[in-house]
């Protein structure tokens, strides 16, 4: 497919790659490296591609001053048919290396999302969500025409409608929001201040930067450690930099050589986080599993010893061979909790305490010290 491009730079590298530990930096068009890439080979895809914003002219505010708009040759294309045969030309390149498990993310505005969103489905992936980054900060509406454009719409996809076993990290973003599901509505701040990379002038270096923390909700939600991230149109490396802090290995493509070159420096200074800050989160499901007799083979519970539920309403005595005992009843811990309810069922480790000298104690606090053992490798 030829790709009809208006303002390419005929100087930008084919393709050439410089190496950051952990990082890989590909200088050049990003259909053309992703095509020598293997196929099937990368985990998560965030892609900020060029917005088409059509601008016409210079923008200026109420005081005639020019506003430092988004006015590159990048951005530039010779018509909605030229840009559409390059949104199809990246994402299908995007879509051979991704994994069958793999998902991608692109982010655009009102020129661009709603033709992307339509390729995206025309070429086969499936939409999972759109996610609305709300800015707490946005440019104001100069000209006083229009509202203020506030958000910028994500697009979460996976490779195909069959697609299974994707990573979406639920009970960490639930846990890290209150307990609280997280929505598709994220308020963030504009990249501002230090976060902005700036050029030996001292002014911002690229137009569009996105924050930080933008692109570290999206890597924590759909990616776990050592996943490969890929960018293709990577600018100053934001992408990267909140990958490498996650220990997540990265591929960027960048076709300015400017930009590529503040990424590469600005990944070389990033240190990643200590691993347990990072570790994947283990939900209850994928927990080792602990039985109850464990606890009185490693002696945090002994037998004979009497099990009460939060409220010291009930009792039960603790066997040695690990059932509990009511009276003549005799079973799991979850048979006996149950029965003193009167309910169907019960989670017996959630409903029975131990009391010790300090007071009671959850068995589950017991379980969780096992598992934390059979977590820890030997040294």
């Amino acid at each position: 497919m030829v790709v009809s491009r208006r303002g390419a730079s005929v100087r930008a590298p084919r393709v050439s790659s410089e190496q950051v530990p952990g990082t890989q930096i590909l200088v050049g068009d990003c259909v053309a490296a992703m095509a020598r890439m293997p196929a099937e080979s990368v985990d998560i895809v965030f892609a900020d591609p060029p917005y088409n914003l059509q601008l016409q002219g210079d923008l200026r505010r109420p005081d005639d001053s020019r506003v430092d708009a988004v006015d590159d040759d990048w951005d530039k294309f010779a018509s909605f048919a030229a840009y559409d045969d390059f949104t199809r030309a990246w994402l299908l390149g995007c879509r051979r290396v991704m994994k069958p498990s793999a998902t991608l993310w692109v982010i655009g505005s009102y020129h661009n999302i709603f033709r992307v969103g339509t390729i995206l489905q025309d070429l086969g992936f499936w939409i999972l969500n759109d996610v609305v980054w709300r800015k707490s900060n946005p440019m104001p509406n100069f000209r006083g025409r229009r509202f203020t454009n506030a958000h910028e719409t994500l697009i979460w996809a996976s490779r195909d409608e069959k697609a299974r076993g994707y990573t979406f990290n639920y009970e960490a973003l639930k846990a890290g929001n209150e307990d609280i599901q997280v929505r598709s509505d994220w308020t963030i701040p504009l990249c501002t201040g230090e976060e902005r990379i700036k050029d030996a002038s001292g002014k911002k270096l690229h137009p569009t930067q996105k924050p930080e923390a933008l692109l570290a909700r999206v890597i924590l939600s759909s990616s776990r450690p050592d996943d490969v991230v890929l960018d293709p149109f990577c600018g100053t490396g934001t992408s990267g930099a909140v990958a490498k802090r996650l220990g997540r290995r990265f591929i960027g493509i960048e076709r300015e050589q400017g930009y590529a070159d503040a990424a590469k420096k600005r990944l070389a200074a990033v240190e990643p986080l200590p691993s347990p800050s990072i570790a994947p989160f283990m939900t209850a499901r994928e927990a080792p599993r602990v039985a109850f007799a464990t606890l009185l083979e490693r002696g945090l519970v002994a037998a004979g010893a009497e099990l009460t539920d939060a409220r010291r309403r009930h009792k039960a005595l603790v066997r040695a061979d690990g059932a509990v005992a009511l009276g003549e009843k005799v079973g799991s811990i979850h048979r006996i909790g149950a029965l003193v309810q009167g309910l169907d069922a019960c989670n017996g480790w959630s409903f029975w305490h131990l009391e010790t000298p300090k007071g009671l104690i959850s068995i589950d606090v017991l379980r969780a010290e096992i598992r934390a053992e059979m977590a820890t490798p030997a040294v």
